[in-house]
């Protein structure tokens, strides 16, 4: 999608913006769950792991497996474009698309299609977001459409409604690009909280809490373990938990020097092991099934205790050219990476455009955050999914222009972006 060059019909401030904000709330409201329990239990598992620093959410946007398992303990539920898209193929939104469309197509003279796609697409995450505050009586975080990953003014405004829809409880996420850079420290700066996603190492954190200084960054940790196993350099076994460990530890550092307040999150835990093992991270993101299992296995029953200055041992397999294909960059943080940020971090930041924070890590040798790419390199990344093969882009990391965490984040948005479209097409069957 080309970036919005007329920002006035999409503004927080618009007439639009401010119908279809009636619109959403007015929806959510209709929609108010009525079988909410009168108190929700407490659970002790669950007590323990709050006790040692851990803040815990549910990443589902399923409300019938959210209340499955939700307790007092926990503070907050994650979306993002493919949970959503989960919710909405199930049909439970196909009457309101066409209502949505009209009140939308009523409060402008003209409108292109891919606009009234991403309004439509706002509409159902802001409902559906607003449909689980009003249930769980928690803070929700709900994710920008992926077309907006690199327009930073668009995003702005989109941030700033989904905020005043929910200024309570929505915290608005923010993925991985330059673009993104600017537009969380745009937003963080106007007092709206913002979790930034697509993490997926220590050194991408330090850039991103030092500069951007949002509410939350991220490490998806099981994609490491992935992107190692998948491709036999090792058995993966720890490479994620060892790199949340080391981008926990660098926020400890900038809190300690009082250049940035952000939270670490542990992303999408693949097992309830993961759960005691990095016990006292700052925030878990759990799935359903590994919150269940770690029940299940009753695994608080020896206790639980803070495990972040653990030694997680990782072990690349036997001939893998760990130094020479830069395989620790997961959890390592060098004097460049450090340099750079601090670098970006003393302009003003919120005034730059994605071209100038690039341009600014050029200089001081971290091309490899925000490379450009061909066509048929998006391509390549799009038709791999989320785990990158090893083989492919190998050369490209060695020559210092691309970077294993910087491949799995264009990974993530692109698998982001697929189901994106499969949401629009559905709100396409049901608007034309």
């Amino acid at each position: 999608m080309k970036q919005f060059q007329d920002l006035s019909n999409i503004s927080a401030d618009s007439p639009l913006a401010r119908a279809v904000q009636d619109f959403c709330i007015q929806e959510a409201s209709k929609r108010s769950e009525k079988t909410r329990p009168v108190d929700w239990p407490s659970i002790d598992a669950w007590k323990q792991l709050s006790a040692v620093g851990t803040e815990l959410w549910l990443d589902t946007g399923d409300m019938d497996l959210a209340q499955s398992l939700w307790c007092t303990e926990f503070r907050a539920l994650t979306t993002n474009n493919t949970l959503l898209n989960r919710e909405v193929q199930k049909g439970i939104y196909d009457a309101l698309v066409p209502s949505a469309g009209k009140l939308i197509q009523q409060n402008l003279a003209s409108i292109e299609k891919s606009h009234l796609l991403l309004e439509l697409a706002f509409v159902l995450n802001a409902v559906h977001g607003s449909r689980l505050v009003k249930l769980f009586d928690t803070r929700v975080s709900i994710e920008l459409h992926t077309d907006l990953a690199n327009d930073i003014d668009a995003s702005v405004e989109y941030g700033k409604r989904y905020h005043r829809i929910c200024p309570e409880q929505f915290i608005i996420k923010i993925p991985l690009t330059a673009a993104g850079i600017v537009t969380a420290r745009r937003l963080s700066d106007q007092g709206i909280p913002v979790n930034f996603t697509l993490g997926f190492s220590a050194r991408q954190n330090l850039l991103i809490a030092a500069v951007a200084k949002p509410m939350y960054c991220n490490v998806f940790m099981g994609r490491i373990n992935a992107i190692l196993a998948d491709n036999k350099l090792s058995n993966g076994v720890n490479a994620g938990e060892k790199a949340t460990a080391a981008s926990q530890l660098g926020l400890y550092r900038l809190r300690e020097e009082g250049l940035s307040l952000t939270l670490q999150i542990g992303a999408s835990l693949r097992g309830p092991s993961q759960v005691s093992a990095l016990a006292g991270l700052d925030v878990y993101t759990m799935p359903p099934a590994v919150a269940k299992g770690f029940l299940d296995e009753d695994l608080a029953k020896a206790g639980l205790a803070n495990r972040l200055e653990s030694k997680f041992d990782h072990k690349f397999n036997d001939g893998v050219d760990v130094s020479g294909t830069r395989l620790e960059v997961f959890w390592t943080e060098d004097d460049q990476v450090e340099s750079a940020a601090r670098a970006l971090a003393s302009v003003d930041v919120a005034a730059l455009d994605a071209d100038s924070v690039c341009q600014v890590l050029n200089d001081n040798g971290c091309m490899d955050f925000f490379p450009e790419l061909s066509s048929e390199e998006e391509q390549r990344i799009a038709k791999d999914g989320k785990i990158p093969n090893f083989a492919a882009w190998r050369q490209e990391v060695m020559n210092g222009r691309l970077a294993w965490d910087t491949l799995l984040t264009l990974a993530g948005l692109a698998s982001f972006a697929t189901d994106q479209a499969c949401l629009d097409k559905r709100i396409e069957k049901h608007l034309f």
